[in-house]
């Protein structure tokens, strides 16, 4: 958990998907001052690093929240695409960078080493946290959150599209439970995209939907969205 800070200048990375976005809230709530939101949007749909479907909503999510978004573009290629962020980053002048990490090494070490090399201090507010708890946490709050892909033995085409409720998160446990998946996604067996939360001052409205199913994976892909009133 962050400790309460005040005037410590932050950029939040967001996706536009519920890790990103309870980490944002955490910072939020903790009193840093967020002035940027960056989002890496990469070339290429099997990036190791970042958030690929429907990444274009972000600037979506960035409006709702009402913080100014700033966009990246990455090769996605494996370590390549760290020095993309790492340039992004060096460009913007804040303290440190907030991370919705909750139990990869991979992403959090290689976030990390950027924020060392700059000289920021890095942040993940969901670091090691119980992943049931993190998901009943959002649900608490009040974030809206719709699975947009899933990538995992167990899933179907019926995931997508689904709204993660209570009855959700016991399903994703017993998926869990028999495939070994993560409860959250975090081996990027789903991905999801968040349309409202307590900090949003629009909430986010699809449209305009397409679904695409192959084998064992599928996704919910925005074509259309807007902002409504909360």
């Amino acid at each position: 958990m962050l400790g309460c800070v005040t005037n410590l200048h932050v950029a939040a990375l967001v996706t536009g998907g519920k890790d990103s976005a309870l980490a944002l809230y955490r910072a939020l709530k903790q009193g840093y001052n967020v002035k940027y939101l960056v989002t890496m949007m990469p070339q290429r749909p099997d990036s190791w690093m970042f958030h690929y479907p429907n990444i274009h909503v972000a600037e979506f999510f960035a409006e709702a929240v009402g913080i100014p978004l700033v966009k990246g573009e990455t090769s996605g290629v494996k370590e390549t695409e760290l020095k993309d962020l790492k340039r992004v980053l060096a460009g913007l002048q804040v303290d440190g960078v907030v991370a919705g990490a909750i139990t990869s090494q991979y992403q959090k070490k290689r976030v990390d080493r950027i924020c060392q090399e700059l000289n920021l201090k890095s942040f993940a507010p969901l670091w090691h946290e119980k992943p049931r708890k993190l998901l009943a946490e959002m649900v608490d709050l009040g974030f809206e959150v719709l699975i947009v892909g899933v990538y995992a033995y167990g899933f179907d085409a019926t995931w997508l599209g689904r709204k993660i409720d209570q009855q959700t998160i016991n399903d994703l446990i017993k998926l869990s439970n028999k495939y070994q998946i993560s409860v959250v996604g975090e081996g990027g067996e789903y991905e999801t995209l968040v349309l409202d939360a307590p900090f949003f001052k629009k909430r986010i409205q699809l449209v305009q939907t397409e679904k695409t199913w192959d084998n064992h994976s599928g996704c919910l892909i925005v074509k259309k969205a807007k902002l409504a009133e909360k």
